[in-house]
C-alpha cells in the first residue's frame, strides 16, 4: 500500500482527541458512571488518551476497558488460520455503566457490532456510545459515531491507515490505495 494523503498529523489528532473528550463530557454531564472501552488495538491508546483529558478536566478518573473483537467477527473464517489474539481487559463492572466504546476508523459497521456483543457478554450497560477517530462511510450496517474525529470521503479502493504513538511511534493518519 502507498501512502497518497496525509489526512491528519500529530497535532491534528491531538486536537480530535480532545474535542471527543469535551463531547463526552458535555454529552455525558461529567464523568459519573462513565467507562471508556478501547477496541484492540488503536483504539486503547485513544481510549487512555482521553481517560486522561477527561480525568484533567473533571478531576476523576475514568476507568478503561480493553476489548479484543476476535472470536465475535462475521468473517473469522476468513482471517489467518491462528488469529492474533490480543486480549480483553475490563477491569470495573460494566453493569449500569455509561459505556463509550472507542475505535479508530468506522467503516463498514461491522467492528462495532462485534465490539457491542463482545461487551454485552460483560453485563449490561446503562448505555453504548460510540468516539471514532475517523468515520470513513460505507456502512454495511446501522451504525453511526456519537463522536467523531474526522469525517473523511472514501472509496472502496482506499484504505484509511491510523499510526498511534503507542503503537507505532507516530500519530497521523493517512490515506492510501489498496494493494492489488
Amino acid at each position: 500500500m502507498n501512502e497518497k494523503t496525509l489526512i491528519m498529523d500529530a497535532q491534528a489528532v491531538e486536537r480530535a482527541l480532545v474535542r471527543i473528550a469535551h463531547e463526552i463530557m458535555e454529552k455525558n454531564r461529567g464523568a459519573e458512571d462513565l467507562a471508556l472501552v478501547g477496541i484492540q488495538r488503536r483504539g486503547v491508546p485513544m481510549a487512555q488518551r482521553i481517560a486522561g483529558i477527561i480525568e484533567a478536566a473533571e478531576g476523576k478518573k475514568v476507568p478503561v476497558g480493553v476489548l479484543d473483537i476476535t472470536w465475535y467477527r462475521d468473517d473469522l473464517s476468513t482471517l489467518a488460520e491462528h488469529p492474533i489474539i490480543n486480549g480483553t481487559d475490563i477491569p470495573f463492572r460494566v453493569t449500569g455503566k455509561k459505556i463509550v466504546l472507542i475505535d479508530d476508523v468506522l467503516f463498514t459497521g461491522r467492528t462495532v457490532r462485534a465490539a457491542i456483543d463482545a461487551l454485552v457478554d460483560n453485563g449490561r450497560p446503562e448505555c453504548i456510545q460510540l468516539a471514532v477517530l475517523i468515520d470513513r462511510g460505507h456502512r454495511e450496517l446501522p451504525f453511526r459515531a456519537d463522536y467523531v474525529g474526522k469525517n473523511v470521503p472514501t472509496s472502496k479502493d482506499e484504505t484509511v491507515n491510523v499510526s498511534m504513538a503507542e503503537t507505532d511511534g507516530e500519530d497521523k493518519v493517512a490515506l492510501a490505495d489498496r494493494g492489488k
